[in-house]
Formats: C-alpha cells, structure tokens, sequence
C-alpha cells in the first residue's frame, strides 16, 4: 500500500498510456462493419446494394451473389452512377475488410449515409457459408 501512495504519478502514467494504446482497438472493435448474418439482413428487408471494391481479377474469381464490382480506384468517379439511390443501404465488400473499410468513408463523402463495410470481407462471408459466385468465362 505504500508503493501504491508513494508512487501515485506513475501508477497514473501507467494506466492513461494503457488506456491510450487499448483506445484504437476499443474504437476498432466498434467501426468493424456488418456480420454476414446482418449483411444478408439488409439485402433481403431493406434492399441493400453490394459493391466489391477489389480488383476485376479478384472479383471475377469469386463474389457475393449479385454485387456489383467497382474497383476502390474508381468508386468515386463511378459509385454515384451505379448507385442512384443514395438512401439505400450500400453495403462495401472486399476481401478481408481492409479496403472496404476505406471505401466507406469515400462512399458517406458522396453522400451515401447509410454505406457500411462487411467486417471480414468476402473472408468472413465464405466463413459463414454464405453463397458466392464466379464470373463464368
């Protein structure tokens, strides 16, 4: 108990620097994106849009059934034309989330409010078991 009083101050730095390096992971945990029971959610009710953002290669290997494909590149340039409704739910969909995670905030400056990524990516939605297609040719 005396080490506790007479060291107070460092007792102190220690505990703000492991909130401080905990804090990314604690925000992180709460920006993570959609589950794919909650991604499928919002496609079936609410008539949600998919957009992978991977590269044509990528995509042709294997995607979400009925996604649209718009590269990260080219989302600005080409997501307002693809999707015309912008108080549909967009849902953004790379491989592991990464990516998907950026497009979200490219989609919201466009004006797509309720644009949001699939925690995971198409990793996490093959996980699940949830269908995927290929691109035939």
């Amino acid at each position: 108990m005396k080490f506790i009083v007479d060291n107070w101050m460092l007792l102190a730095l220690a505990l703000a620097s492991g909130g401080l390096l905990l804090w990314p992971v604690i925000q992180g945990a709460t920006l993570a994106g959609l589950s794919p029971a909650a991604a499928v959610h919002l496609i079936n009710r609410e008539k949600a849009v998919v957009v992978d953002v991977r590269e044509a290669e990528e995509f042709a290997a294997g995607h979400l059934v009925g996604s649209r494909n718009i590269p990260l590149g080219d989302l600005e340039a080409k997501l307002v034309s693809a999707v015309k409704n912008k108080a549909l739910p967009v849902i953004l969909v790379c491989q592991t989330g990464a990516r998907s995670g950026r497009a979200v905030e490219a989609a919201k400056k466009l004006g797509y409010e309720q644009a949001q990524s699939l925690a995971g990516g198409l990793a996490a939605w093959k996980t699940a078991n949830m269908p995927v297609e290929k691109l035939e040719g």
